[in-house]
């Protein structure tokens, strides 16, 4: 079977939900940061460099990683309830950032602003891959890096036919997460150059565990 979410219309979860998420968020993903995801993060965001934008940056489980070589940082969160948490867990860490309400398809920022996207388990979710992809690549200066870790449709057959039939319960239950979509395949079809690792999201339910993460740069030529 191919990403269940290409061949359906994706309704967006409703809001009263996604205002519970954002309290139940974190407990969740509990057990998956300290079996390896906080470390992942870590890393990943020690990478981040100048002018940087943060997309779905959702709780701020990231702000508390980054280096003090970053310059500027936006982070960009649709999301009211998440929007309020991750202001909260910038006073926690004294972090300076600019909070933007907008999703990864539309971004308020000029042509070439940043010197790096961080996105971490976001581009499950966007209702348009493609389009976040794009603006990702529209955003970044020549030479700049997107850096992101993401969960993806798996290499085991069985396993990818569990998230294919289990596809409507999580989405609905997960905050409109599209458990299998193929991301790096997404990646390079929109154009970039992907050096990427396979990870497991230890910790969580299965159909989430296979992992891509990595760093990308669009292809100019």
């Amino acid at each position: 079977m191919t990403d269940t979410s290409t061949r359906r219309e994706l309704r967006p979860p409703s809001g009263a939900w996604l205002r519970i998420m954002a309290l139940v968020y974190d407990p969740f993903v509990w057990m998956g940061e300290l079996a390896g995801m906080r470390q992942r993060r870590r890393t990943l965001v020690s990478g981040a460099r100048g002018s940087v934008l943060e997309i779905g940056a959702g709780t701020g489980l990231n702000v508390g990683h980054y280096p003090d070589g970053v310059v500027e940082l936006v982070l960009a969160e649709p999301e009211p309830a998440m929007r309020r948490r991750l202001a909260r867990r910038l006073r926690q860490h004294d972090r300076a950032a600019r909070i933007v309400d907008a999703s990864a398809e539309r971004l308020p920022l000029p042509d070439q602003s940043v010197d790096t996207v961080v996105s971490t388990l976001v581009l499950c979710t966007v209702t348009d891959p493609e389009c976040a992809l794009r603006e990702i690549a529209r955003v970044l200066r020549p030479g700049g890096r997107f850096l992101f870790i993401e969960h993806v449709r798996a290499k085991s057959s069985r396993l990818a036919r569990w998230q294919d039939y289990l596809f409507v319960a999580w989405r609905g239950f997960a905050g409109g997460c599209c458990c299998n979509r193929p991301i790096g395949d997404l990646i390079r079809g929109c154009g970039f150059d992907l050096v990427a690792d396979d990870a497991v999201w230890r910790g969580m339910p299965r159909i989430v565990h296979p992992l891509i993460v990595g760093r990308a740069t669009p292809d100019l030529l």
